[in-house]
């Protein structure tokens, strides 16, 4: 396996250290990575089935990227095996007027994990110190409180029993071109693109940058972010999978003591 450390952010990281384009954790030919990505895929759902048996800790996985990085297909291709009952998948859109009438976290809290559950966040918390950042809604002093405050708010879930694991899918400007030029050409696929899509493409130098701020000023001990070479898709898959893999193992799972009464019980 590829090491994992190059890409796990610390306090001088920055994207361009990063190609998107790179495809370390990728082994063999096409079908030995499916194979390889369906074998995690399996090993996966028997370890969401010890999380729940154990019943104490839970999993949150944090998916932030570009339009088009992949987060919906990572879902799709990392949990095609796990029982839709121990994950649970959150995407975040704009606030609605409810969520923008409580404090920012506020929507994101009332979705963490359940004991024994994984939580995925398609987009997440970090929207908040990305687009009003970039847009110019909040300054540079109050988005080094909301960096703080989202420190505060993982290092919570962490102390209460959750495991975070953060990945920022990192595509290119051209291969977001492509995959935004495909939803547009493939019937079946339109209904996916926005026009605000390409607004938002116009600040691309500008994203990055908020990226690498925020990336810097949250990647902590108990909640690290990870940068994710995601041109290619497979690769954003098998890397993702191995790193959640990595991080169930090391947990220790064990399921709980059998019940000794079920000794020798049969049923008739």
């Amino acid at each position: 396996m590829a090491n994992l450390k190059k890409y796990r952010v610390g306090s001088t990281f920055k994207l361009s250290q990063v190609s998107p384009g790179e495809t370390p954790f990728l082994e063999g030919d096409t079908a030995a990575q499916v194979a390889e990505i369906d074998a995690l895929a399996v090993e996966l759902d028997e370890m969401q089935d010890l999380l729940h048996a154990e019943g104490r800790r839970k999993v949150l996985l944090v998916l932030q990227g570009m339009d088009t990085s992949g987060k919906d297909g990572t879902v799709r291709w990392v949990f095609s095996r796990t029982s839709p009952l121990g994950v649970r998948v959150t995407a975040f859109k704009v606030p609605n007027d409810d969520e923008r009438a409580h404090d920012y976290l506020w929507r994101c809290h009332a979705v963490v994990p359940r004991a024994g559950e994984i939580a995925v966040w398609n987009r997440s918390h970090y929207e908040d110190v990305l687009v009003p950042v970039v847009e110019g809604w909040i300054d540079k002093a109050e988005a080094r409180r909301r960096y703080a405050q989202i420190n505060d708010f993982e290092r919570l879930l962490v102390e209460t029993g959750t495991v975070i694991v953060k990945c920022m899918l990192h595509i290119d400007k051209d291969e977001q071109r492509e995959r935004l030029q495909a939803r547009i050409d493939t019937p079946g696929k339109q209904w996916k693109f926005s026009m605000g899509d390409l607004e938002v493409r116009t600040k691309w130098n500008a994203y990055q940058e908020a990226y690498d701020k925020a990336l810097r000023a949250t990647s902590t001990e108990h909640a690290p972010w990870y940068v994710i070479p995601a041109n290619h898709k497979r690769h954003r898959n098998l890397m993702i999978a191995q790193l959640l893999m990595k991080t169930l193992r090391q947990m220790k799972l064990k399921a709980p003591p059998v019940d000794p009464a079920l000794k020798g019980l049969v049923i008739k």
